[in-house]
């Protein structure tokens, strides 16, 4: 854990190495001077983010306002209500206004070029944050900073692998999935299957999405619960739906962490909290905390600087005891 707070912190002062992690609209500003398209010193940053579908993307959106802030980078803040027809929007407005550079984290992988084409037209630099594109053309964008998300896939595989190494008995999951078409979604779900996927007792007997709400987690989870009587474990793709599951269960009459085991990813402090009190028994890391380097980024971006074309957040993941260990100190 120490070791990667100490590589954001290097990260976010240093030049960029391959370590690194996807309300209402309106403009937040920092420092003074000039303003969007290059015009003096201050950078003008145009940000779409997907929405507030969770605690880590209401984290997620903090960590980038004040580390534009802190940095003294003029922010012009669009949230998509989950909404890839109103990201287009808000990332055609930044291109008329002429701002320095664009960031945002995609609601979903594909639909991208026309917009990045005429963002490359106009000679603004693109970051990705927290979630890719499918384009092939990878000179629509300077770089993608952002979690692996097959890694975390894998292990919550490779966790409840080891969990049942010593049964013979078939082990029923079902999966609540993220926002359909979304990198996370995509990639989490195929990480999870290739680790699984090597012992045939694993059986996934459902799998639907949960848009990564806690509402709609437990909605899909009660209907889980219905349909499927005999649920071992749950693989939900954030802790948001691993929560509103966990109220589903319950609502069942069931026991969430020992009658039905339950993985979830991210590690925000609601989720953490159930982990430590044994609702969930195990959480794979996605840091929302991208604000410093994003920063970084685009500072060198705008001055023309080369950055790495991949930038990989280091995170860690989460046992019921260490929860209790880390819980006090956890900043979202």
């Amino acid at each position: 854990m120490f070791k990667r707070i100490s590589a954001l912190v290097l990260a976010g002062l240093t030049a960029m190495s391959v370590t690194a992690c996807g309300g209402s609209g309106g403009t937040t500003s920092a420092g003074t001077g000039g303003g969007g398209g290059g015009g003096g010193d201050t950078i003008t940053m145009g940000f779409a983010q997907v929405g507030a579908e969770s605690g880590w993307r209401t984290a997620n959106t903090k960590s980038i306002q004040d580390s534009a802030k802190s940095a003294g980078i003029t922010l012009k803040f669009s949230d998509a209500q989950q909404k890839q027809e109103n990201q287009i929007k808000a990332i055609r407005s930044y291109i008329q206004q002429k701002v320095d550079v664009i960031a945002f984290s995609p609601v979903v992988e594909s639909g991208w070029d026309p917009v990045l084409n005429e963002a490359k037209n106009a000679k603004i630099p693109v970051i990705l944050t927290d979630r890719a594109v499918d384009s092939k053309d990878t000179s629509l964008y300077k770089t993608f900073l952002g979690s692996d998300f097959v890694e975390e896939g894998k292990k919550a595989g490779q966790w409840l692998v080891e969990q049942y190494k010593d049964s013979k008995d078939t082990v029923n999951i079902v999966e609540l999935q993220g926002t359909t078409g979304s990198a996370p979604a995509n990639d989490r779900k195929a990480g999870f299957a290739e680790v699984i996927g090597a012992d045939p007792k694993f059986k996934v007997i459902a799998s639907q999405t949960g848009d990564f709400t806690r509402a709609k987690g437990k909605e899909v989870m009660e209907a889980f619960l219905k349909s499927n009587p005999d649920i071992d474990v749950l693989y939900a793709h954030n802790d948001d739906m691993g929560l509103g599951a966990i109220e589903a269960i319950e609502g069942a009459g069931k026991v969430p962490g020992k009658d039905i085991k339950i993985i979830t990813v991210d590690a925000v402090k609601d989720g953490m909290q159930a982990l430590a009190d044994g609702k969930i028994n195990y959480i794979v890391e996605c840091s929302p905390l991208l604000g410093p380097q994003l920063m970084d980024l685009a500072k060198k971006v705008v001055k023309g600087e080369q950055v790495p074309p991949r930038v990989v957040t280091e995170e860690t993941t989460f046992t019921q005891e260490q929860a209790k260990q880390v819980l006090s100190s956890r900043q979202y």
